[in-house]
């Protein structure tokens, strides 16, 4: 199994197009952009790259093109959120003899779970795959939140190698309890002050759309500058927050038009949030540059 470098994770978009067909140069060179800009691991099909609404044809697709762009240069995760065991075992199926690091799954996000019924989903998927198994802690979605009490009985049987969550209480008990467990933080709006208590690696979607600052704020962490490390960062969440105000428009539509601006063609939202909105780009566009990304 890889060590995990220190450094930012980028949840990767999956561009699609209007027929849910995946954009596979535009794959390739989102890919190339993030490990340019210093990306130490990538995340296809999370959320931010809208695992949830992708055609099973389209997600073996990409995480084909994925494993073989990336061809083992950074750590490669991708997403198998489902509602069964079943469903995710098919999903793991599409997977096989790919060039991956593991994959990622969230509790199941239709139905609340017990931790005894979790431990056995997840058991389930671990014993599964031939990949290593991180959960995701998304309740926010989910509205399931993953525990420190079922992580540690995870652990202890062997059936998960890490975790992404922006719980910084849970972050700080793995710490503490499993030093060498894998854990991705992912509460973007604190990572400058939780990389100083050691918490050294962070994944979110914002990278994807900010790649000259998230080159930036890599360089910083690595001169060990946390000054820089901080403009940047607050350059990409004042982004994110910029991305949320747009009114009339999800947050994702909005990303979408972010990513054709960065010259990655496709539709980066869920078919049914994407309505054209040309007059929008201008503003987008003068956002971007405001904070050097275009």
């Amino acid at each position: 199994m890889r060590k995990l470098n220190p450094g930012f994770f980028t949840a990767l978009g999956t561009p699609l197009d209007e027929n849910g067909n995946l954009v596979a140069s535009a794959l390739v060179k989102e890919i190339e952009m993030q490990i340019a800009a210093g990306a130490s691991g990538l995340l296809l099909l999370g959320s931010m790259g809208i695992e949830e609404a992708v055609t099973m044809e389209a997600f073996a697709e990409a995480a084909k093109v994925a494993s073989e762009a990336n061809d083992g240069r950074v750590a490669l995760f991708v997403g198998v959120m489902d509602n069964s065991i079943a469903r995710v075992k098919a999903r793991l199926e599409l997977l096989r003899g790919l060039k991956l690091d593991g994959v990622v799954a969230t509790t199941p996000f239709y139905c609340t779970s017990t931790n005894s019924e979790l431990f056995t989903f997840f058991s389930a998927i671990s014993d599964a795959t031939e990949h290593p198994l991180y959960l995701y802690d998304l309740a926010v979605v989910t509205k399931v939140k993953i525990t420190f009490p079922l992580v540690d009985s995870l652990i202890k049987a062997g059936k998960v190698a890490g975790i992404k969550t922006g719980d910084i209480v849970l972050v700080r008990q793995l710490k503490f309890a499993y030093p060498e467990f894998n854990v991705l933080y992912s509460n973007l709006d604190c990572f400058d002050v939780a990389l100083k208590f050691g918490f050294d690696k962070v994944l979110d979607g914002m990278f994807s759309c900010t790649p000259k600052n998230a080159k930036g704020l890599a360089d910083a962490y690595k001169n060990g500058d946390f000054e820089g490390v901080s403009k940047y960062l607050n350059n990409i969440i004042w982004y994110r927050d910029r991305l949320l105000s747009y009114p009339g428009t999800d947050l994702l539509y909005i990303y979408s038009e972010s990513m054709n601006l960065l010259g990655l063609e496709g539709i980066y939202v869920e078919d049914y949030k994407y309505t054209p909105m040309p007059e929008l780009v201008e503003s987008i566009k003068a956002d971007m540059q405001k904070i050097g990304e275009l």
